[in-house]
């Protein structure tokens, strides 16, 4: 099974259920709500799936994307999507294990744009979120994008986060959140 992103360009997706890639639909609306903000950004995709949403920064000059992927099939996906479409880029690094711990090897750094799609029925939403919020990834003005089921609450209750916009399409809704500030300590 093939996708297409930005430019025409196609990549290769995983046959079966083990990935879900985010359906075109849902990416434009991402990029385009993200429009003016991804050129020079340093990006984060958690759950990258085959890749398309890192692909699809870098295509539209993201600095730098930074991917976390469990899967060892989907691994060898993006690393043959991103080659197809990038070439040998320098600003591409895929990890490959456990989302939660692949976090803490980020701890001091910051990304301004974040994706993350786990598999909807998961458990990966709240320790994610959360270890977003404690290692302080998300850069001030920075968003994080959630995908998640529209029948599925977004996490809510994370003081160091607040959500800025929620939006339906179809069966997939995504969330954004921005870094939350106490009263009184912003500029």
């Amino acid at each position: 099974m093939s996708l297409r992103i930005y430019g025409n360009r196609q990549l290769k997706t995983l046959l079966g259920l083990e990935t879900r890639p985010t359906p075109a639909r849902v990416r434009e609306a991402v990029f385009n709500i993200w429009q003016g903000e991804i050129a020079g950004c340093r990006w984060l995709d958690l759950c990258a799936g085959a890749g398309a949403m890192s692909a699809e920064a870098l295509c539209r000059g993201a600095a730098e994307v930074v991917a976390i992927e469990k899967s060892d099939r989907a691994c060898r996906v993006i690393r043959e999507n991103l080659q197809k479409i990038v070439g040998s880029a320098q600003s591409f690094y895929l990890l490959r294990g456990d989302v939660v711990q692949k976090l803490k090897t980020l701890a001091g750094r910051q990304f301004d744009r974040i994706y993350f799609d786990p598999p909807y029925a998961s458990d990966l939403y709240k320790p994610v979120l959360e270890a977003l919020a404690h290692y302080r990834l998300l850069a001030e003005g920075g968003e994080l994008a959630v995908e998640h089921s529209p029948y599925r609450l977004p996490i809510e209750g994370l003081p160091e986060l607040q959500i800025c916009r929620q939006k339906v399409y179809g069966n997939t809704a995504l969330t954004f959140y921005q870094v939350a500030f106490e009263p009184g300590l912003r500029d």
